[in-house]
């Protein structure tokens, strides 16, 4: 089964251009079900015997585990898109996993920030010209002083280039391993465009606006200064570490947590909850949902949707409170 794993993973990789996160989760996911295939002092099972039986008995397995709902969930999700794959490959005639039943889960719908909220915090995160200085006397003062250890668990604080980050998150509703993905020939920047790399390796054209314009502004001669002062620079790189070398999801992730922390504010922040506040903002503001599909690199409006039924959810709430009839 391990050739086929590798093969699965490399298709990953190199066609749907997963991140390294949700590669990550696939290899885990798998590894447990081939542990499940694999009894004490045995051979793994051979993938074409593998039938919807085996994967409601690994279902079951799971449960004895004490594993959750969600977690179950998300695994039987791995198995359809990897024997979806085996299918294609002619590995095996059929998906068994296409036969097992995804456990119930209750429906809970996110908490999106106000736009006022989100314009709040924005407004107030270190790193904009107004606290450290026109972008122009950079070279006079000397590097951006960054804050805070950095080790490989973690990353240094950069303000200019995480006001960048937050900015744009918002402005343009990107995953965060198409943020990490841009190089400057993605950028157009007199018309304020990127072109971004989404899921499957599909390209979409997005606007990102004066207000992440204006931050990019500020952080060109920081990350100019970094690259200067690295031994081995990404210069295609937007968004680089204090390194030199191109920003990971994982340290976006921690960005975003740590600023959070920094405000004392009393969110579950992440970078995807910017998307989802991106979304239902222009949904709020009167946005077509087909054109926030575009957006967004959605292949499917119901998927889109998804991501707006906070809005909606809200609008109900509204139409409960204010409709005589309601």
């Amino acid at each position: 089964m391990k050739p086929i794993l590798d093969k699965f993973i490399n298709y990953l990789r190199y066609e749907r251009n997963s991140s390294p996160a949700t590669i990550g989760d696939y290899h885990g996911d798998l590894k447990l079900f081939q542990e499940f295939l694999t009894p004490p002092g045995e051979k793994t099972m051979p993938i074409g015997e593998i039938d919807h039986r085996i994967i409601r008995e690994f279902v079951a397995w799971m449960y004895d585990r004490k594993l959750q709902k969600p977690t179950i969930a998300r695994k039987l999700a791995a198995l359809r898109t990897f024997f979806k794959f085996c299918v294609r490959e002619k590995f095996v005639k059929q998906n068994p996993a296409r036969l097992v039943s995804t456990p119930k889960l209750p429906k809970r719908i996110p908490r999106i920030q106000t736009a006022e909220e989100i314009g709040n915090f924005l407004d107030n995160l270190p790193g904009g010209a107004h606290e450290l200085g026109h972008p122009s006397r950079a070279s006079k003062r000397g590097p951006e002083k960054a804050i805070g250890k950095a080790d490989r668990r973690t990353e240094k604080l950069v303000p200019r280039r995480d006001r960048a980050i937050f900015e744009l998150l918002y402005a343009s509703g990107l995953r965060v391993s198409e943020l990490v993905g841009l190089s400057l020939g993605d950028m157009d920047k007199t018309g304020q465009m990127l072109r971004v790399l989404g899921k499957g390796r599909k390209e979409r054209v997005v606007p990102y606006g004066a207000k992440a314009q204006g931050a990019f502004d500020d952080y060109w001669p920081i990350r100019h200064e970094i690259l200067a002062a690295s031994a081995k620079p990404d210069a295609e790189a937007v968004f680089v570490n204090w390194r030199g070398q191109r920003l990971t999801d994982r340290s976006v992730r921690y960005i975003v947590k740590k600023y959070c922390a920094l405000a004392n504010v009393d969110w579950d922040l992440h970078p995807h909850s910017l998307r989802h506040a991106f979304a239902t903002h222009l949904l709020n503001d009167g946005a077509d949902l087909r054109a926030i599909q575009e957006l967004l690199g959605h292949v499917s409006l119901s998927t889109t949707q998804r991501y707006t039924q906070a809005s909606i959810q809200q609008l109900m709430v509204v139409y409960d409170k204010a409709h005589p009839h309601a």
